[in-house]
């Protein structure tokens, strides 16, 4: 089964970092530990691209072939997946709404730590919150 990803595209350290993402359809990491976790994605995997105070602006799905590259003269410091089916949400979904989304169908309890890089989320949930993505932000 296919896991389901937040990933923050970095716009508080690199506004740059997150255009890339979004002009080249890929999800990105820099510097270690960071850019290490973007090789744990899989094929298949569901990737939702997360703007520090807007929330989800983008999804794919990732092809599951890591590549690196050079920033300025630090050899191989971002590591980056393309998605496929890219697509860019007209209207971003807030992490309040996602929340809702996932305590809809688990409990009021249910939290997201949002401080992080990048979130695993459970299936059944990023499964949920592409439907609404799909019904709701385009």
């Amino acid at each position: 089964m296919p896991k389901v990803y937040l990933v923050n595209t970095n716009k508080t350290h690199n506004a740059q970092n997150e255009n890339e993402m979004l002009n080249e359809k890929k999800v990105a990491a820099y510097y270690s530990p960071w850019k290490y976790f973007i090789d744990e994605i899989e094929a298949g995997d569901i990737i939702y691209l997360y703007s520090n105070s807007r929330g989800i602006i983008a999804r794919g799905i990732a092809t599951g072939i890591v590549e690196m590259c050079d920033i300025a003269n630090s050899i191989n410091e971002e590591h980056y997946m393309n998605l496929e089916r890219f697509e860019l949400l007209k209207s971003p979904l807030s992490s309040t709404k996602i929340t809702e989304i996932a305590q809809s169908i688990t409990d009021e309890k249910y939290t997201i730590k949002w401080n992080q890089t990048m979130i695993h989320i459970p299936y059944f949930i990023g499964l949920k919150v592409w439907q609404y993505i799909t019904k709701n932000c385009f």
